[in-house]
């Protein structure tokens, strides 16, 4: 009786250090912490500059972070931010004609599907981007007599889709696609005259790997 009781406690021991040692993946208090790679790419759109042609802005890659809380198993709040993205700003047949800085922080709502054991948690989300411009310099002075190039921040929507990997407790992998609503009026000199304000819609999409740490 003896050996049975025995065997039933260390029975019941190596279950409950089996379900202990499970990876918990997003709860409700949660923080996680991600940092990785995160390449905006430009989905512009402009009138035609100047009679000759659209306004063109490269790609950027730099470090993101984001910041996650956890408001329940499921629903969430997140803050997407990163290293000053840097663009070139081309003319087609003109070829680089300026250089802009930008940084875009968004804040999304976001809903995680499974549960709080589910090591693998896709997960979308809705809010709101800012992008501030800034440091924009012309940097072809001869074509077009180009020169004061100014462009405004800008207000819009974002959306992202995402996925989670829980590795253990703390420690997980992410990737995420993000598209935001961006549109800068630009505001330019050819020569003396001040050329009509221009509308750039510039859309990017975003996308993500990272890691991340859950507290």
């Amino acid at each position: 009786m003896n050996k049975k009781i025995a065997l039933s406690l260390v029975a019941a021991s190596l279950l409950s250090a089996g379900v202990s040692s499970a990876a918990v993946a997003h709860q409700a208090g949660d923080f996680i912490f991600r940092v990785g790679a995160v390449a905006v790419v430009p989905n512009e759109s402009s009138p035609v500059i100047a009679g000759i042609s659209e306004f063109s802005v490269d790609d950027n890659t730099q470090v993101g972070l984001n910041f996650t809380y956890m408001l329940t198993d499921n629903w969430a709040v997140e803050l997407l931010a990163a290293t000053p993205f840097s663009h070139n700003i081309s003319l087609e047949g003109v070829g680089k004609i300026a250089e802009t800085k930008q940084l875009p922080p968004t804040l999304v709502a976001q809903y995680y599907f499974g549960d709080s054991q589910s090591k693998l948690r896709p997960y979308i989300g809705v809010g709101v981007n800012f992008t501030n411009f800034y440091d924009n310099e012309i940097t072809n002075e001869t074509a077009l007599e180009l020169n004061s190039l100014s462009l405004s921040n800008s207000w819009g929507a974002a959306a992202q889709v995402g996925l989670d990997y829980q590795v253990n407790n703390n420690w997980l992998v992410n990737a995420s696609v993000w598209y935001a609503d961006i549109s800068t009026d630009v505001n330019f000199n050819a020569g003396e005259a001040a050329y009509p304000e221009v509308t750039v819609d510039i859309d990017p999409w975003v996308y993500m790997v990272s890691i991340g740490y859950t507290f």
